[in-house]
């Protein structure tokens, strides 16, 4: 170890900024010793360069030598202390050091191969520990500078979203991988559909026929689900999020990470209703007792008995409701980061976009843009799938077949741009209903109350766009009265079967 310690006998100080560099968690001579062990065997730095970069290092000398190390090494040429000298011999620092001499000490002192990655981990969690001291700094500098422009909410979000990609860093390996890699995450995804009796790769939505055409519901997935007001959008949403959190279950997953095997924790993000009436809409589901007896308190003993049953068994249901009104697309982003930090997540739902906000003022073309481009971007951070409702415009009920197409989507055609799977909500009996002949109309009333025999009680999911997968139509069973959406029966299986 002495001879290790005389290998940079004087740190000088890293940056004029820093008023006390010395404070700053460091270890120079495990910088030293894993720059020595690259440079003896090249082989060392394909093992640690996912986890360390140039910046990672305290010293800049060292910063300099591993950076031309890694271009040289990259390139598949030689990088050890005669290859570098031609690259650093007029380098003012390492001259201070010796010069080229002490790349040669640096050699002569290494460790061996098998160490490198500790050596690696340490440099990096002391990097990591030196960046929120600087984290912690700005922080307090920009609380202390009280200008127009900084409101203190805004800075909480920046500081907040700073924080979160500081810990995230590290966990996935970017750029290119191998792929036997690739190969090894496609049968493991596989695998899970298996264990799930051949269902799905994603998280099941508990609509057998809608899992069947979407293969469940990906990470880093934007999913839109559209449709003009009174289709049962929000019905729909509440459904789906209900299902996966009712599903939950904790566990060890194929990757070997805690977290969802079955169900997940959900964020609904409502904007147009409250989280009573939300909850409501729920129980009512989960009840079996209509919505708006719910709301007038007509209920029977017997129902009411069922209602707080069903309240009592939903208490524990990771499903989380934010209720506030235009929240910025930035707030929903940092929101959703806090609960994922502090409950977990694993689909997140917001109802609906247009009734989020962006920074753009002027144009709302270019907001909806910054919008969806923002929750494709929460969809990819946080690796999870997020749905967000939206309203389509009335040309819709201009036309005589009265079923959405992406043309519909409404303020911007970044909507389909930017999501991977657009969904359209259609009930023909909802049009239906409004083309009732009057009561002298004995043969059109017929015809009529045949179509509604037809159409009573069944609604239809669109799959107008679908990044990874078939387009198509799924036929689900809406029952009005619960808000409930099911799996509809089909004709040759058997009546036993639920509808839902």
């Amino acid at each position: 170890m002495n001879e290790i310690a005389t290998l940079r006998p004087n740190l000088t100080p890293i940056s004029a900024a820093s008023a006390e560099p010395e404070a700053l968690p460091h270890n120079i001579e495990a910088e030293q010793q894993l720059l020595g062990a690259i440079l003896t065997n090249n082989d060392v730095f394909d093992r640690i360069s996912s986890l360390v970069r140039p910046e990672h290092f305290f010293d800049p000398v060292h910063q300099r030598i591993f950076e031309i190390s890694a271009a040289r090494i990259q390139k598949n040429a030689l990088a050890s202390p005669v290859t570098l000298k031609a690259f650093m011999e007029d380098d003012p620092g390492l001259k201070e050091l010796g010069g080229p001499a002490y790349l040669v000490r640096l050699a002569g002192a290494a460790i061996s191969a098998f160490a490198a990655r500790d050596y690696a981990q340490m440099i990096y969690d002391l990097a990591v520990r030196r960046e929120l001291i600087g984290l912690g700094r700005d922080i307090a500098a920009q609380a202390a500078s009280v200008t127009v422009e900084s409101e203190p909410k805004d800075q909480i979000i920046e500081a907040e979203q700073r924080l979160y990609k500081l810990g995230e860093q590290g966990h996935a390996e970017k750029g290119f991988q191998s792929f036997l890699k690739a190969v090894t995450d496609a049968v493991n995804v596989a695998n899970a559909a298996y264990q799930r009796d051949g269902g799905l790769a994603g998280i099941s939505t508990g609509l057998v026929d809608l899992d069947k055409k979407l293969g469940g519901l990906h990470p880093s997935d934007l999913l839109i689900l559209a449709g003009r007001p009174s289709m049962g959008k929000t019905s729909l949403a509440t459904n789906i999020a209900f299902n996966i959190a009712k599903a939950y279950r904790r566990g060890r997953r194929h990757d070997g990470t805690d977290g969802a095997v079955e169900g997940g924790v959900v964020g609904f993000y409502s904007l147009e209703m409250s989280a009573e009436q939300l909850a409501a809409r729920i129980l009512s589901e989960a009840s079996e007792v209509p919505s708006e007896q719910i709301r007038r308190g007509d209920m029977t003993e017997v129902e009411f008995r069922r209602f707080v049953e069903a309240a009592k068994s939903l208490e524990a249901c990771p499903l989380y409701i934010d209720d506030t009104p235009a929240l910025p697309i930035s707030q929903v982003a940092a929101r959703a980061r806090r609960l994922k930090r502090t409950h977990g997540l694993d689909v997140l739902m917001v109802d609906y976009l247009q009734l989020l906000k962006g920074s753009s003022k002027e144009n709302r073309v270019q907001e909806v843009s910054e919008i969806t481009q923002g929750l494709k971007a929460i969809a990819k951070e946080l690796n999870i799938p997020v749905i967000a409702l939206s309203q389509l415009s009335r040309q819709v009920e201009s036309r005589e077949d009265k079923r959405p197409q992406l043309s519909d989507l409404r303020e911007s055609g970044s909507i389909e741009q930017d999501a991977d799977v657009v969904m359209f909500v259609y009930r023909d009996e909802y049009y239906k209903e409004r083309e009732k002949p009057g009561d002298h109309e004995l043969e059109k009333m017929a015809q009529w109350q045949s179509i509604m025999e037809q159409v009573h009680g069944k609604a239809e999911v669109i799959i107008g766009k679908q990044r990874h997968g078939p387009i198509g139509t799924v036929e689900l069973s809406f029952e009005g009265r619960f808000t409930r959406f099911g799996n509809l029966v089909k004709p040759w299986q058997s009546g036993s079967e639920s509808a839902y």
